[in-house]
């Protein structure tokens, strides 16, 4: 019977959907994530009776014909770069993406990687670093006897020095854009790399032509609703428990012609 392969389909489609509706709420409070959506195809179709094929000599047309349908198949789990709310740290080097764009990160390997997650601090040699001391393009290093750091709305890290008025320009943010960003690598940490489905990157610096601003001494917070997960939690549980029924009433269909005496 198909029924059975069908709804054991549907088992593994629902199991898919309910590790990627777990990974969002699990990611609730990190910083800079995006949700993420589990998509499915149907699978092919048997034609027991072809979509308008003859019925008679005359011509005669069958309007729908019998199809019978094999399934569904995960099609993609996609990432929604919704903008997170804004949560407000105080810490001088936190910094919150208002709008579109990621920061740029040199990774050791010379790569380099986007992330919306603002969250740095300074290195042993008073570089602007990620959690992981990957640093923030370009490098920009902050001298010792500096008594104050402010980061601007267009990404200039600008420091004051004891006994001096103006303050200094040690370097600006460099931010990208994607024509499709959710095509980018995600390779964890909140990182991601550019890829074909994502295309090149487009550079720029916070405040240009559809790139967004930065916010010093805020963060970026996760744009996961956890009641909308919890609905989607509930729905795929419930789609689960019907296909295993329907795997169980099929089942007991081929118990039934097997006892046929």
């Amino acid at each position: 019977m198909r029924s059975l392969h069908i709804a054991a389909t549907g088992m593994h489609a629902q199991q898919l959907n309910v590790e990627v509706i777990s990974n969002n709420i699990a990611n609730v409070t990190t910083t800079g994530f995006k949700r993420r959506r589990a998509e499915f195809h149907d699978l092919l179709y048997q034609d027991h009776r072809r979509v308008g094929s003859p019925s008679t000599d005359d011509n005669t047309i069958v309007p729908t014909g019998v199809q019978v349908g094999l399934g569904v198949k995960a099609a993609a789990v996609y990432r929604i770069h919704e903008q997170g709310n804004f949560i407000q740290t105080n810490n001088d080097f936190d910094v919150a993406v208002q709008g579109e764009g990621f920061i740029n990160i040199q990774l050791p390997n010379g790569e380099t990687a986007y992330t919306r997650a603002g969250n740095f601090g300074l290195n042993n040699q008073g570089e602007i670093v990620t959690n992981d001391g990957f640093l923030v393009d370009p490098g920009m290093t902050v001298p010792e006897n500096a008594v104050d750091v402010e980061i601007n709305s267009a990404g200039e890290v600008l420091i004051s020095l004891d006994g001096q008025v103006d303050p200094q320009n040690i370097g600006q943010i460099q931010m990208s854009t994607f024509i499709n960003e959710a095509g980018l690598q995600a390779i964890g940490d909140n990182l991601y790399l550019e890829s074909p489905a994502s295309g090149a990157a487009i550079g720029g610096v916070p405040g240009d032509p559809g790139f967004g601003t930065v916010l010093q001494g805020f963060l970026e917070s996760s744009n996961v609703n956890v009641v909308s997960e919890i609905t989607s939690l509930i729905t795929a549980q419930r789609t689960y428990e019907m296909n295993s029924q329907v795997i169980q009433a099929s089942d007991e269909m081929m118990r039934t012609v097997s006892n046929i005496r």
